[in-house]
């Protein structure tokens, strides 16, 4: 691309940033997002670089802040004009000017991000003169005095968590006191840019060690504060942990999972610090904790701008959590009700449940994740979710009752399924249900 615009008589500097560099450096696999810094107008190279055919489609541009996005066979450039920022107090958004690379270079979150790249050389440029030393001892340190960095997009304080536990990075001297010290500025941050990182953070690497700073530094104050509830919680003989600790060994399990497993390891007992009772034995218990952890797990992931199929998938899980804790032998009609209820979130139940058991304290885990899986597997190869339902339409039930649409015909489409998912109707199979429904039809007339 860069010979290309040479060739078109395009001059100016370009300079690749931020993220990319730094993992190029620390030969981290390289990312599908690319940063090029210009001082020029960087919405009219990117025009450039579309009417030179270079780009697939033409640019989305946000004038506000001086960028563009295109992209490049596949990969997603972003041109920015070289810039500062500067933000009220209770503002969400930035006061932009064009500035120089060095300013440009200042407003950066850490040094380690402020590295570039010239890209007709390739050399490395370090601007502010501590970015490749900071690289080299793995320490996380902001351009400006911190409470300054953070002032200006609070936002950082994430992504300095998120640093830290991916990179494997320490924290200079006074970056945490000065999170500690900024926390409250977070609420200024808008929920959509809030969940975008922690996403990152549950899907990165250590995200239980992430998590517990985020609730040390006070970044979870405000927006999760159904977390916090859960410290202290203390849970009885099953467990050596708080529900809170045991949350962190249940998501450090589920580590690498999709984001629904990640949500449903962290949520899975978000209800316990209100179900948590004494019972006359001495015993803790947390009664219906799954059924309003549901509710609960459902409202928080809408709250947080999660789509509303994420947030239904989540509550679906952490509803079902605790369903092999009373039965871990398994009939097969109890498998096909399973099989029915988890549908396509099937395997992903079964690592929750699996990860969850880990978090236990030694020696009390019965469950054998392995022999519930394979007698799943067995019973959904012979009857798959789809066919785990009344043989008989609606529209069929009527014609063999003789009723209109009503309260009878959802009885009855609910008792043929039901006598699917105990083996006495065979899927799909209409001649012998419509028996069984005459029958039930007249025996309801008796009862």
């Amino acid at each position: 691309m860069a010979l290309a615009l040479r060739a078109d008589g395009f001059t100016a500097p370009i300079h690749l940033v931020g993220g990319a560099v730094r993992d190029h450096l620390l030969q981290l696999p390289p990312q599908n997002d690319f940063d090029l810094v210009v001082e020029v107008d960087a919405a009219a190279l990117a025009q450039r670089v579309f009417d030179l055919g270079l780009a697939d489609h033409p640019p989305a541009i946000y004038p506000r802040f001086g960028t563009a996005m295109v992209s490049v066979d596949g990969l997603k450039i972003e041109f920015v004009t070289a810039r500062k920022e500067s933000y009220d107090a209770d503002s969400r958004k930035p006061h932009v000017e064009p500035a120089s690379f060095l300013e440009d270079a200042l407003r950066r979150d850490f040094t380690v991000n402020a590295l570039a790249m010239d890209l007709d050389s390739g050399e490395v440029i370090d601007l502010l003169g501590t970015g490749l030393e900071d690289l080299k001892a793995g320490i996380l340190r902001t351009p400006l005095d911190p409470r300054v960095t953070f002032q200006d997009d609070p936002l950082r304080m994430l992504r300095a968590v998120r640093f830290r536990w991916r990179l494997g990075f320490a924290y200079a001297p006074g970056l945490a006191e000065a999170i500690r010290e900024s926390s409250h500025r977070l609420s200024v941050i808008s929920q959509e840019r809030i969940t975008e990182e922690f996403t990152k953070i549950l899907l990165g690497r250590n995200p239980h060690r992430a998590l517990e700073e985020l609730r040390t530094l006070g970044l979870l104050n405000g927006w999760a504060d159904e977390l916090l509830a859960m410290v202290g919680v203390e849970q009885g003989k099953w467990h050596h942990l708080d529900v809170w600790g045991h949350t962190l060994e249940v998501v450090n399990h589920a580590s690498g999972g999709s984001l629904i497993l990640m949500l449903a390891a962290l949520l899975h007992d978000i209800a316990k610090p209100r179900t948590r009772s004494i019972d006359e034995a001495g015993q803790t218990r947390f009664f219906s904790h799954e059924n309003i952890g549901a509710e609960m797990a459902h409202e928080m992931c809408v709250r947080w701008r999660f789509s509303q199929e994420t947030a239904r998938d989540v509550a679906l899980l952490v509803k079902n959590h605790m369903r092999l804790c009373s039965a871990p032998e398994l009939s097969d009609s109890a498998a096909r009700r399973i099989i029915r209820d988890l549908g396509p979130l099937l395997e992903t139940w079964l690592d929750l449940i699996d990860c969850d058991a880990k978090g236990l304290k030694a020696g009390v885990r019965t469950l054998d994740i392995e022999k519930v899986r394979a007698q799943l597997r067995e019973v959904e190869q012979a009857t798959p979710a789809k066919m785990l339902e009344s043989p008989l339409t609606g529209r069929q039930i009527m014609s063999i009752l003789g009723v209109e649409s009503g309260e009878i015909v959802g009885q009855a489409k609910a008792f043929l399924t039901e006598q699917v998912l105990i083996g006495e109707l065979i899927p799909g199979d209409e001649a012998k249900a419509t028996d069984v429904l005459k029958e039930w039809a007249r025996n309801r007339e008796n009862s």
